[in-house]
């Protein structure tokens, strides 16, 4: 129990209950003949009148979690001094304990006693001051899951009807799912980086996996997670957050070392199951680091502590190689595989610019060893695989008496082709590499089961997460907060989403349609709600001039210029060789 000294008329103890809006105050009134040495200093016991006017114990709080105080020092002390006001509008010596219980509304505060207008006004303005400490009090928690190379094949998208993932629908039913986001870059490196900083690659110079390390364009302190850390966070992270499982150590409280065992599986190459036919009868699910990344935050959410926390978990699957226990193929038999819709002459309307982000020759080499079909069945039985590891985080936090205050949002640094346009892999700028599933759950805010078609990118994480944690958003963050989406799905929303792929090289996605620069003028102009596959190029036809005029006003005006060379950055914590 939280306990305040204040004044009090009468030297009999009394009971008194006040009710506010999502919370009701019981103050018990003791005598107040000296204080008791069980009160800690820190809890700021406060002389003065029945309005609060303090003498000594502020400045004990120095240094002292904001958090903290504002839990055990300032709520507290305003509760018990509306008690003494409504019970006794004079001075009275005494101890007030504070606890709390309840709900009601708040006329029935007004009812408690007959008091001028103006002591009435004073005490709606404490009572609003203490709502919003209590707001202040209560962060909430954020469990933060990132995969890797999982495209729009998953049950709420709808994209591939052969997908299962039943875990990620569980999640969409929880809250709002954004069927139109795309990434900031289609490259693990870029758009990790672009997140996890809120600089758009146009503004960092980070355009490419090959233009740098992201450690060379981020500084310490500047990072999401960072934030939540500075304002007193429990922030814990494991897996694939950012490229290769780097991190600045400064900007997280712990994480996992991935060392803890083999990322893929031991024996398993980079390519099997992708152009090579090559099965793994005797994989388990703990041979992937994904199972124990899964296991640890499982760990840290069980955590009996009050501090709120933020846990970042980083799935690697299903990147390449594409292979996970056997289990998670019984679901797509081979016969039963179907290819990505394709159609003939798709490729005679890109301009120049567009062929270089081709991969003929991969895509060949699927042809010729009759791999297309297989490498699909891996990669729906890995995102099973990541399904089945994201049911165990929500079943969790289900079980958490933390879930109520949790926000989780769920997204993939970006997508992947497998086969469309006769390409694979990501790095482009069309609707496969670039379209991403994100879904979030917000208490108190999200309507479950909804779904939005706004466009959005990836670039709105950092300053949503700060908008609803009620964190200072950093100058350097660019992106929009979408938590006007996240309110109402529907909402009126001017922004497009944008995707770059190097200097020059974007992407502009509206509901309806997509248009592409590249650097050296060519286009591409897609109707997306006509056109779902991007077969037909209308960026020649002059009706559509007006419309490309429009969308182009998006593109930066300004790019900063790529680095001549890879940089060279000083090994961070956790960064260690992967078995």
């Amino acid at each position: 129990m939280n306990r305040v000294c204040f004044p009090s008329r009468s030297a009999h103890a009394r009971q008194l209950k006040v009710i506010r809006p999502s919370i009701a105050l019981k103050a018990r009134y003791i005598p107040a003949q000296g204080l008791p040495c069980t009160v800690p200093r820190h809890e700021a016991l406060v002389h003065g009148n029945a309005l609060g006017r303090r003498r000594k114990g502020v400045s004990a709080l120095k240094g002292r979690d904001i958090a903290h105080v504002i839990k055990n020092v300032l709520y507290p002390a305003l509760s018990g001094l509306i008690g003494s006001v409504f019970r006794y509008p004079g001075r009275c010596p005494g101890l007030v304990y504070v606890g709390l219980s309840g709900h009601g509304p708040i006329r029935q505060l007004l009812k408690l006693t007959r008091m001028c207008s103006a002591r009435r006004r004073v005490i709606l303005g404490l009572v609003c001051l203490m709502g919003a400490l209590s707001a202040v009090a209560k962060q909430p928690n954020v469990l933060f899951i990132a995969v890797d190379d999982l495209n729009h094949w998953v049950e709420p998208l709808g994209r591939n009807p052969q997908a299962k993932t039943p875990n990620i629908q569980r999640l969409a039913d929880m809250g709002v799912t954004f069927v139109n986001a795309q990434c900031a870059v289609p490259a693990c490196d870029p758009s990790r980086g672009a997140i996890m900083s809120g600089r758009r690659p146009w503004v960092s110079g980070l355009y490419m996996n090959k233009t740098g390390k992201w450690e060379d364009f981020q500084k310490p302190g500047e990072g999401l997670s960072a934030q939540f850390l500075k304002a007193g966070y429990y922030v814990a992270g494991t897996g694939k957050i950012y490229h290769r499982m780097n991190y600045h150590s400064e900007e997280w409280t712990e994480y996992l070392d991935p060392n803890v065992c083999s990322l893929n599986g031991p024996g398993v190459q980079k390519n099997d199951g992708y152009t090579n036919d090559k099965t793994h009868p005797d994989l388990k699910d703990e041979d992937l680091l994904d199972w124990h990344s899964v296991d640890y935050i499982i760990e840290r959410i069980e955590r009996d502590d009050d501090k709120p926390f933020f846990l970042g978990c980083g799935l690697y699957k299903p990147h390449l190689p594409f292979v996970v226990p056997r289990k998670y193929y019984e679901p797509f038999p081979l016969e039963s595989i179907k290819r990505p819709p394709t159609q003939a002459g798709d490729l005679d309307d890109l301009p120049p610019a567009a062929r270089k982000f081709l991969s003929s020759k991969e895509h060949a080499k699927m042809l010729i060893n009759h791999q297309w079909e297989r490498a699909i069945q891996s990669y729906l039985a890995s995102i099973l695989y990541t399904d089945t590891n994201i049911g165990r985080l929500l079943d969790a936090l289900e079980k958490s008496p933390k879930k109520d205050n949790t926000i989780i949002v769920l997204w993939t640094d970006h997508g992947w082709s497998l086969g469309e346009k006769n390409r694979w892999r990501k790095f482009a700028l069309w609707e496969e590499p670039a379209r991403t599933p994100y879904i979030w759950v917000v208490p108190g805010v999200t309507t479950p089961g909804t779904k939005s078609k706004k466009p959005v990118d990836l670039m709105s994480l950092y300053p949503t997460l700060c908008s609803l944690a009620g964190l200072e958003r950093p100058k350097h963050v660019s992106g929009h907060d979408i938590t006007p989406l996240l309110k109402d799905p529907n909402a009126e929303w001017k922004y497009p989403a944008i995707t770059t792929y190097g200097r020059g090289n974007h992407a502009i996605r509206t509901e309806t349609h997509r248009y592409i620069r590249y650097a050296n003028g060519d286009e591409e102009l897609y109707h997306n709600a006509k056109d779902p596959y991007e077969w037909t190029n209308l960026a020649t036809n002059p009706e559509y001039d007006t419309l490309k005029a429009k969308l182009a006003a998006w593109l930066p005006k300004e790019e900063v210029a790529e680095p001549e060379k890879r940089g060279k950055s000083k090994k961070k914590t956790g960064e260690k060789k992967k078995k």
